[in-house]
This record gives structure tokens, C-alpha cells and sequence, in this order.
């Protein structure tokens, strides 16, 4: 026997037995949204890869490690490696920025890296994203944060640390940069090759280094913070003040500088402990010059992703609560062929009535049928017997007492069963439709 092909490392299958817990991070994450004013937005899953070398920055590891590109007809794509730029791009493109602003809108998407896989990493990821446009004030900066934080309140996570940073604008990161090169000039003989090239053209990326040779360097190196000029110093402050008055509490982290080039002024971290050293659930900031570096105007941007599958592996560690997995309100067992049609047409009244409902399909014995029913968790059993049809009656079982009754399969059927749904089995309206 052949061996059957597997998926590729770094990816993961989501099967109906997890399938609730996506649905529930999903729908709090599009309510959670929703609430503060963005619309949902969907783009495509490649883009052109010049687009992320202007954006996301040559310098940085995603462009210079971790991109899967294509060349198709002499065009060059790259499947994306985060939301943001792609996002911009079409918010150029459609004239969204030429409306009313601030423009805010929110995704749900997939992302792909080439890294070594690990708990909450993968290479095809699945990201949600916020993007607002048009605002440049701090209040915008903390009404991201706060949307961030609620989603993961309304998932019901614990521990999670919100640190905060500035990395200041291109005049205050010109001094620090001159400050870095000093710094790192004594070492260059240590760096790793790839923060070697960095030193010239972004210092700031030595920061970010993983390599722990780099890290132990750069642990003492000059920060940010003090090298903002006034204008971005009284925005960070007053970001922090904005915190302060919605009692979210934060901790200033001037190592955080984010992985991509775009990032200006504020950048922010939610982090756990839960998930081992890929602790960050959430990574965002602002990035005023991103719009105008890809064709636009001058026109400040700020937003956020939250990584999906690290979400879900801290709600699981915290024992969060997921909505139940979705499950068979009603099976009809037919006991002989001249049932079966009779199971097949109840069904689709059924599912018209807004209930899961499921026959045999599989011409299993009586016994079997119940041996199945059960393992689809099904809560109602309807068993179809020749000598009851003539009578146009059933056997209606409830699967979690064990209880059976009589019933009739006339006009009323549907209108008579729901009524018993509701008193006897599912005790409300909306778990008898779940």
C-alpha cells in the first residue's frame, strides 16, 4: 500500500473536533471589532513582493529569511507574511483613504513565514488584524489597546502583561542610530553576519536579533526612550495617561522595538506566560510613514495583529471556555428500506425548522444506528418502524435519560416536535436550533 502524503511541516489541519474553538475566537474577535467601529476587509493571499520589501523592510528577518516567494512569468509574488501591508495597499486601491477618516477596518486571514516550527509557531499562521487610518492623536493609540485587551478579556485570559515602548520618528531614530553604530562598533567582530549588514542601514534591527550571542551585546546598548525629541515624548506620555484613566494597567519595555521597519512612534506587546518562550499574543503600534512610503499621502496609521493559534494555546492552558462543538439535535433511524425515504423527507423538515438533523445513510442495523447516534453526541432519537408508519407514528428516544414516548407524524409533526424539544429535551428555543 502506497504511503499517504502528509501536510507540510510547519501546518496544521483544523478538524471538526477543534473547529468549535476557531469558532469561538472568531466570533469574539468580529463582535469585539465590530463594537469599536471597524469593518471587516479581505485581501488576497499573495502579493507582489516588492510591496513587503517597501513595507515591511529588507533589513528586517521576515524579508530576509522568511518569505515564500514565487516568480510566475517574470512577476515575483510572495505569499503574505502579515496583514498590514496588504491591507494599506488595498485601502490605497480602492480610494478608502480619499473618504471620511479615520478609515478602521479589521481581518481575519492566513500568513506564511518559513521558520522552525514551534508550540504557537507556525508557517502558515492565522492572524487577527485591526488597521486605522487618519488619526495620529495617542487616544487613537490607547482605543487600539483597549480593543486588543478586550478580546482577550471577553476569551477569558489571565496573566497577560501589556508592555509599551516608543521608538520615537525618523528624527529622533536618525540620533539614536548614530548612538547604536557607536555602541556596536566595538563588537563587530562578534555580531552574527546578518546584524553585520544591519549596522549600517538599521541598527534598530540588532535589537531584535535572536542569535543570543547578539542579544547578550545588544543588552546594554543605548534606548529609545532617551532619544525622543519633545513631540513624540508628550505623545507617549500622553498614551500612558490615556491607560492610566481606563485602569489598564502596562509596563514600560524600551527593548521592544516589533520585527518590521513600518513601526513609528508607539509600538506594544500583550504577552503570557503560558505558552512557553513565544509568549507575545498580540503585537502592535503605530506606523505614521507606511501609507505615504507606498504611494499614498501623509496620511498616520496604527494597528495590531494577534496571532490566532496562540490565542487558542493560552485559552487552553488557562482553561478558557470554548462554545460547544456543534452537534446532531436529531437522528431518524429507520428500521427497515420503506422507512427510509419517510427518514430522508422528516430530516429536511427538520433542518428547514433550523434543526441539525441526520438519517442513516449507511444501511446500519437498528443496533448499530443507536451505536452511531451516540457517538455523534446526537440528543433525540427518532425511530422509524414499518408498523408505526402505517399508524403515522414514531418513537421518540431522548438519548440523555434514555426516556421514550409515542408521537405523531402528521401535518403538526414539525410545529408538535419542537414544542417537545423545548419541554422535554433541550429546556430553551436556542439550544433546541444550536
Amino acid at each position: 500500500m502506497a504511503k499517504y502524503i502528509t501536510r507540510p511541516n510547519g501546518t496544521e489541519d483544523i478538524t471538526p473536533k477543534n473547529i468549535h474553538k476557531w469558532l469561538t475566537v472568531e466570533k469574539i474577535v468580529r463582535e469585539t471589532a465590530e463594537k469599536f467601529g471597524f469593518s471587516e476587509i479581505r485581501v488576497p493571499t499573495f502579493e507582489t513582493t516588492e510591496l513587503f520589501q517597501r513595507s515591511v523592510g529588507e533589513t528586517t528577518d521576515v524579508v530576509q529569511k522568511e518569505m515564500y516567494s514565487v516568480t510566475a512569468k517574470e512577476t515575483v509574488f510572495t505569499l503574505r507574511p502579515e496583514g498590514t501591508a496588504g491591507t494599506i495597499r488595498a485601502m490605497l486601491q480602492n480610494g478608502m483613504l480619499s473618504e471620511a477618516l479615520p478609515q478602521k477596518v479589521f481581518y481575519i486571514l492566513s500568513c506564511f513565514r518559513h521558520e522552525r516550527p514551534q508550540a504557537g509557531r507556525l508557517r502558515e499562521f492565522h492572524q487577527f488584524g485591526i488597521e486605522m487610518a487618519g488619526s495620529s492623536s495617542p487616544y487613537a493609540d490607547a482605543e487600539v489597546i483597549l480593543l486588543a485587551k478586550n478580546v482577550l478579556d471577553t476569551c477569558g485570559l489571565k496573566n497577560i502583561i501589556l508592555h509599551i515602548n516608543s521608538i520615537g520618528c525618523p528624527e529622533c531614530r536618525a540620533k539614536y542610530y548614530d548612538a547604536l553604530k557607536a555602541y556596536f562598533a566595538n563588537a563587530t567582530d562578534q555580531l552574527c553576519e546578518t546584524c553585520l549588514g544591519r549596522l549600517e542601514r538599521n541598527p534598530m534591527r540588532i535589537l531584535d536579533c535572536k542569535s543570543p550571542i547578539c542579544q547578550e551585546i545588544a543588552k546594554d546598548a543605548p534606548l529609545i526612550l532617551d532619544f525622543l525629541c519633545e513631540d513624540c515624548k508628550a505623545h507617549f506620555d500622553t498614551l500612558q495617561t490615556a491607560l492610566h484613566d481606563m485602569n489598564i494597567e502596562f509596563s514600560i519595555d524600551p527593548h521592544i522595538v516589533r520585527g518590521l521597519d513600518y513601526y513609528t512612534k508607539t509600538v506594544f506587546e500583550f504577552i503570557s506566560t503560558d505558552i512557553g518562550a513565544q509568549g507575545t499574543v498580540c503585537g502592535g503600534g503605530r506606523y505614521d510613514g507606511l501609507i505615504e512610503q507606498l504611494g499614498g499621502q501623509k496620511i498616520p496609521a496604527l494597528g495590531f495583529g494577534m496571532g490566532l493559534e496562540r490565542l487558542i494555546l493560552t485559552m487552553e492552558n488557562q482553561g478558557c471556555e470554548f462554545m460547544e462543538s456543534s452537534h446532531c439535535n436529531v437522528y431518524l433511524a429507520p428500521m427497515d428500506d420503506a422507512a427510509r425515504p419517510v427518514a430522508m423527507n422528516l430530516a429536511a423538515q427538520l433542518r428547514d425548522a433550523g434543526i441539525r438533523a441526520e438519517f442513516d445513510l449507511a444501511n446500519r442495523t437498528f443496533k448499530a444506528q443507536m451505536k452511531y447516534a451516540d457517538k455523534l453526541g446526537t440528543d433525540y432519537l427518532i425511530v422509524l418502524g414499518s408498523n408505526e408508519l402505517s399508524e403515522q407514528s414514531a418513537q421518540l428516544k431522548n438519548m440523555k435519560t434514555g426516556q421514550q414516548r409515542p408521537i405523531r407524524l402528521d401535518a403538526h409533526f414539525i410545529e408538535d416536535y419542537t414544542e417537545i424539544s423545548l419541554t422535554d429535551l433541550f429546556g430553551s428555543p436556542e439550544s433546541a436550533r444550536r
